[in-house]
């Protein structure tokens, strides 16, 4: 029987990328819901066989700028108590951090570009185990709080929680593990106002995605799948 699974995406470029792939092997039809665009009702979310939250430029505190945050947090609340698997990628994490009762707010600091993570003791017991000193795509302002309940995996010198889990099946990272080396060229457009604003040049994080993007892909590529091929013997 074909399972489904829903990808929420804030910006069009910031989609599955090698997740889609992954996810369409194990027999997951994906749909995709845009935020602001599609609604939210409370149960948008708990329906389907898979979630996945993606990321995106903004902040889960903006909701009188962006109105729409509201209703996806709830779904996202509701598809957390169902205990259904999640995944929650860099504002997808925020969100489920913020459905759960945790506080999201600015970090002392940008984190832009391929960088390692710090994973404690739960993350190297973890799916993210592989992960080990090996840069990642750090692509964030927003820092928050560990949620009530949940573990947290892994750190960098900015962002206490880089990673937690409310479960083996909802798992949340700050940081992404599904781009794309050969479309980051997509990132550094669609986010230029924000490089130009941290003093960034797209130069520097093309060079890594030429240099370091590959190893870290296929790195994250096994961790991704090992998540997804856990969700079988969790009855995700």
């Amino acid at each position: 029987m074909t399972r489904s699974c829903l990808a929420v995406r804030h910006v069009a470029f910031e989609d599955l990328g090698l997740l889609g792939p992954l996810v369409a092997a194990r027999g997951y039809q994906i749909h995709y819901r845009d935020a602001g665009i599609d609604s939210f009702a409370a149960d948008t979310l708990v329906a389907p066989d898979l979630v996945i939250v993606l990321g995106g430029p903004i902040g889960v505190y903006e909701t009188e700028t962006y109105p729409f945050i509201g209703g996806e947090i709830a779904a996202v609340a509701a598809r957390l108590q169902a205990g259904k698997p999640m995944l929650g990628i860099c504002l997808g994490a925020q969100m489920m951090a913020a459905a759960l009762g945790a506080r999201v707010a600015p970090g002392p600091a940008k984190e832009i570009g391929w960088a390692p993570l710090t994973l404690n003791d739960a993350g190297r017991a973890s799916v993210l185990a592989p992960l080990g000193t090996s840069p990642v795509l750090h692509w964030h302002g927003d820092n928050c709080e560990l949620p009530a309940g949940c573990r947290g995996l892994a750190s960098t010198a900015h962002c206490p929680v880089q990673a937690f889990a409310r479960s083996p099946t909802q798992l949340a990272l700050q940081f992404h593990l599904e781009t794309e080396p050969a479309r980051f060229e997509s990132w550094l457009v669609g986010h230029t106002v924000e490089l130009g604003k941290a003093g960034l040049d797209p130069r520097y994080l093309r060079n890594q995605a030429r240099t370091i993007g590959p190893v870290a892909r296929e790195i994250g590529r096994g961790v991704l799948a090992a998540w997804l091929d856990s969700l079988t013997g969790a009855g995700g």
